[in-house]
């Protein structure tokens, strides 16, 4: 009996220590591989993976961890690339300002795939110049007032009419709203025949932007392509079909589509299927987050509720029923906007940036490789308790201090000539979603559904709310 349970241990005696040599050989042969003279101190974990893992699945932690470590600048192995670190935001700042000087969009090659090379945010030079103009045409303050506001305001009447006397998952709802409120004015009607079917395969292109790029079935890359194929086949049929009708739609994509002599920016068909994309995404993920997160900050803040209920029923108080909100209402919406940038800030929706070295450059006495990425990671400025006093605690006053969203600290909608170009449109979507929610309803959550805030802030259960008239 004794000898057969040796015979039986005998393998695993021998597996285990041979398991454990070869993880700190490969581990070893890792940190080899990239080593280098100037490199910022720091680890790089796993070959091919990297640490991964590790910054997907406990994120601030990791990031604390290692800076405890190493300090506010250090390396690592992150999404399949050779990654440096900033989490100092003077360097941060530095990054942003200066693109041109060897330093370019770095997103990670599954964003690259499935959100397209052509994407505003991957493009640099002339070319994100002339895209960003192109979206700019589309998002500036003349199209919000004239074209969007209304359809806007539109939809979210709709959206929101029967809430009363039910109970709602407001992550679902708050989704739903910023795509589709986002397709509408991208296709107009015809947003409303193909919504169901786009849905579905925009939020899996979602989930694959934040995956390594590993093309095997199951993995939420290769889920996330296959949406980005299947979404390009649905705009593209759209776009053929209104080419032969050659009616004039006063959309986005109408806009994007245009070919006539008094209009400078013409777009390639990929082009304008990469932009499209790209402004669905960018507003679906920080319209849907700050929507749920402030409604849940304002839950658990009664004395910032009842101010933004003010601001909003004194605008009500001067209107009849049916009557919309129009553009001056919105710019008089100062907490309204205060509340939208508190939450941006303490839920933080945007952890950081990426770029990529064009060239062996230096930067904050470190060597950067060519081809290095280097993540401008903001979320740490966010809690900083000599930026934002009390930095946990949700007070939207202090955005109502005079040149606030302006300091060089405040990132939250990224910064030089990276500024988000749809983010007077976001703060529009959010302020019209605020007023006809906070002017209809009261209402409570049910339990307290945990909140995840890393890579994603999402309710993994959803975040249920009963919801009564006023």
């Amino acid at each position: 009996m004794a000898a057969q349970l040796v015979l039986l241990l005998f393998p695993a005696a021998v597996i285990l220590p041979l398991l454990v040599c070869l993880s700190a050989a490969l581990l070893q042969w890792n940190e080899f591989r990239y080593r280098r003279k100037g490199l910022p101190p720091g680890t790089m974990g796993w070959p091919v993976v990297g640490e991964t893992t590790e910054f997907l699945k406990h994120g601030p932690s990791f990031m604390k961890t290692q800076s405890a470590r190493y300090g506010s600048f250090f390396k690592s192995h992150i999404l399949g690339c050779p990654t440096i670190v900033s989490m100092d935001p003077e360097v941060n700042r530095y990054i942003l300002m200066n693109e041109s000087k060897g330093l370019v969009p770095g997103y990670p090659q599954s964003m690259l795939d499935i959100l397209g090379k052509s994407n505003i945010a991957a493009v640099h030079g002339s070319s994100h110049k002339y895209m960003r103009g192109a979206l700019f045409s589309l998002l500036n303050h003349a199209m919000i007032k004239d074209r969007l506001l209304p359809m806007i305001d539109s939809f979210m009447r709709s959206h929101l009419a029967g809430w009363e006397d039910t109970v709602v998952d407001l992550q679902e709802k708050t989704k739903e709203m910023a795509f589709l409120s986002s397709l509408k004015q991208i296709c107009g009607t015809e947003s409303t025949g193909f919504a169901r079917e786009f849905m579905p395969e925009f939020f899996n292109l979602v989930l694959g932007t934040l995956s390594l790029p590993i093309d095997l079935p199951g993995t939420n890359y290769r889920r996330g392509f296959q949406a980005r194929k299947n979404i390009v086949s649905m705009l593209r049929k759209l776009m053929e079909e209104r080419r032969r009708s050659e009616e004039d739609h006063g959309d986005m994509l109408g806009s994007l589509m245009r070919r006539d002599e008094g209009y400078k920016y013409k777009l390639s068909d990929e082009e304008i299927i990469d932009q499209i994309i790209t402004v669905l995404y960018s507003g679906y993920e920080t319209v849907s987050t700050t929507s749920m997160m402030a409604v849940k900050y304002l839950h658990d803040n009664p004395v910032a509720l009842h101010e933004l209920r003010r601001e909003h029923m004194e605008i009500r108080a001067g209107k009849k029923a049916g009557d919309p909100v129009d553009w001056n209402e919105l710019k008089s919406m100062s907490f309204t906007r205060a509340v939208i940038f508190e939450t941006s800030r303490l839920a933080t929706v945007v952890n950081g940036v990426l770029r990529k070295a064009t060239k062996d450059m230096e930067l904050n006495g470190f060597v950067i490789p060519k081809g290095w990425r280097i993540y401008v990671y903001t979320r740490e400025i966010n809690y900083n308790p000599c930026l934002y006093p009390e930095p946990l605690v949700f007070n939207p006053w202090r955005w109502l201090e005079k040149g606030a969203e302006s300091r060089s600290h405040n990132l939250i909608f990224g910064g030089g000539t990276r500024l988000c170009p749809g983010k007077e449109l976001g703060i529009a979507e959010i302020s019209t979603f605020l007023h006809y929610f906070v002017t209809r309803y009261s209402w409570e959550e049910i339990g307290e559904e945990k909140i995840m805030r890393f890579p994603r802030v999402e309710a993994p259960n959803g975040l249920h709310i009963r919801v009564s008239s006023l």
